[in-house]
């Protein structure tokens, strides 16, 4: 009889944990959302022949491709793109209007992730006193924490911080940057009191010393870039020190001289995909009972990318680099967790255009664009009509700002002074529109222009006139390397290639927006979109 009823326990045990298991929700080990800084859509195909199986091949041949889709809110700057990608939510809604941003109300400036009431963890900085508190809305990172009653772990890895900080949401189980001064990955006490030992272990091995010991030579022999104009460019900017911008490039002398260069070298994401790699080795990502998230930012990319422009051997050197890295990096994936069971995801917070001489080398239409004159030249304007000066504060993010206080104080109408100022800004070469973005709907501007600067303003975070530039310009003072922010296709058509875990093969031109990528990973994961979500699911990925 006892046997009896023991016999019928252990079924009755057996029945239940079948039955949770059978309908248990299907999801991935882990997922892994890779961010490629300053990545043109362009790239996935400008150097595919010279990609190795492993790395971007792998994810265009063995994953699903959405070849047009761009971003849908000005500026495309890169704080604005890493939230948008993990929140599904633009600029008006998420609050993070740009890496920094005049506030509307006081006149200050802040920087997208700076917070007071925190404090540096692994140096005793200002580098630390970071965290997503001015973000408003949760990530996809977050719902998963949520979904999971707090169980999944989530982690973010970049140089940058905003690139660490705002994909691993406000619920992250850590989030790390790089500290240029020690070389070493550091976080905030938002996320934790001391660095955890592996990380400790991690930077006491220097890592940087022994990447750019050998100084930067081009991975193959230099003749064989062809798909990137000659070397020694003057448009090419130059590390301290050097007379040429030529390879081979001396790193280890110039890291002396100044250690933030590091991030303008291909090693910079070798290190952080080996510090990634340390993240799923030790936080186990992926091997527990739920879905684990990690979040990469390959910085370096945008680095080089300002520093020589997207024709030179410098960026090409480094997406071939890149590629290599990648491959190591899925194939440590595959050992660990098993190909097919987790999912993987790539696109790039923004493109960047081409260098301005590079464009006038070739006949085409370009020029840099600086503010600062212009900013003056404006408030003497207005001064003369409403005899008041000083009623701009900055000119930034493509947007004037004005000072609401003094306006207010004076009892001046701010309607004619924004009209006023578009009809000068009007006048002067190279801007194309000048538009009241409150009165945007109602104006004569096209799409999807009317839309992307709706998309990105938030009152308190915004100036109240957006500045388009002809195509072609953009801000900056300096004629070296290449810069991003516009509206245009350069700047705003971005890679997204899905791979992995219920992922087909193939690839779609429909158009897709950067916002549709969080609410499709919501679907995939069968959990809530981010609460400032406005995109939509592409379908295509899983059909």
């Amino acid at each position: 009889m006892r046997r009896l009823i023991f016999s019928l326990v252990l079924l009755i045990f057996a029945s239940a944990s079948f039955a949770q298991n059978a309908n248990s929700v299907p999801r991935p080990k882990l997922v892994v959302g890779i961010v490629v800084d300053q990545m043109r859509w362009d790239y996935l195909y400008r150097y595919y022949d010279r990609y190795e199986a492993g790395g971007f091949k792998r994810l265009l041949n063995d994953g699903f491709s959405c070849e047009n889709t761009f971003i849908n809110y000005l500026p495309s700057y890169t704080a604005v793109g890493h939230t948008t990608i993990f929140t599904g939510a633009v600029p008006a809604i998420s609050g993070i209007t740009g890496n920094d941003w005049i506030e509307q109300l006081s006149g200050k400036s802040v920087y997208c992730t700076d917070d007071s009431t925190v404090t540096s963890v692994g140096n005793e900085s200002e580098d630390g006193k970071m965290s997503p508190r001015n973000l408003l809305v949760s990530t996809i990172t977050d719902e998963l924490r949520l979904a999971t009653n707090f169980r999944s772990k989530v982690v973010g890895v970049s140089l940058k911080d905003r690139a660490s900080i705002l994909p691993a949401g406000h619920l992250a189980t850590a989030a790390y940057w790089l500290d240029d001064a020690s070389g070493h990955f550091i976080t905030s006490s938002y996320y934790m009191k001391e660095l955890p030992s592996w990380v400790n272990k991690y930077n006491d091995k220097n890592r940087i010393q022994s990447l750019i010991k050998k100084g930067w030579s081009t991975m193959y022999p230099i003749k064989t870039y062809v798909q990137s104009d000659s070397d020694d460019q003057s448009y090419e900017g130059k590390f301290p020190g050097e007379k040429t911008s030529t390879f081979p490039h001396a790193i280890d002398d110039f890291y002396k001289q100044k250690k933030g260069i590091f991030r303008s070298t291909p090693f910079g994401n070798t290190l952080t995909l080996e510090f990634a790699q340390q993240a799923v080795e030790n936080y186990k990502l992926g091997q527990g009972d739920v879905t684990d998230f990690l979040t990469i930012n390959c910085a370096s990319t945008d680095y080089v990318g300002h520093m020589f422009g997207p024709n030179s051997i410098e960026v090409e050197d480094t997406y071939l680099r890149l590629d290599k890295d990648l491959s190591d990096f899925f194939t440590m994936l595959d050992q660990k967790l098993g190909k097919g069971q987790y999912l993987v995801f790539l696109s790039a917070d923004h493109g960047a255009a081409h260098n301005i001489d590079f464009m006038a080398k070739h006949n085409l239409p370009a020029d840099t664009w600086n503010s600062n004159p212009l900013k003056d030249s404006l408030n003497k304007m207005l001064a003369t009509k409403f005899g008041t000066g000083n009623l701009i504060r900055a000119i930034k993010n493509y947007q004037v700002n004005f000072d609401l206080d003094k306006i207010d104080a004076q009892q001046l109408d701010f309607e004619k002074i924004k009209k006023e100022t578009i009809a000068y800004l009007l006048r002067q070469p190279n801007i194309t529109q000048a538009i009241d973005i409150a009165a945007v709907g109602s104006s004569a501007t096209v799409e999807p222009l009317k839309s992307m600067v709706a998309n990105g303003y938030y009152f308190k975070r915004c100036g109240a006139i957006q500045i388009i530039l002809n195509p072609g310009y953009y801000e900056g003072s300096g004629r070296t390397g290449t810069t991003h922010g516009t509206w245009n296709p350069y700047d705003t058509h971005i890679p997204l290639v899905w791979y992995g875990w219920h992922i087909k093969s193939g690839k779609s031109n429909k158009h897709a927006n950067m916002t549709d990528i969080a609410p499709t990973i919501a679907a995939l994961l069968q959990i809530q979109m981010p609460n400032g979500c406005v995109g939509s699911v592409i379908e295509e990925i899983s059909k």
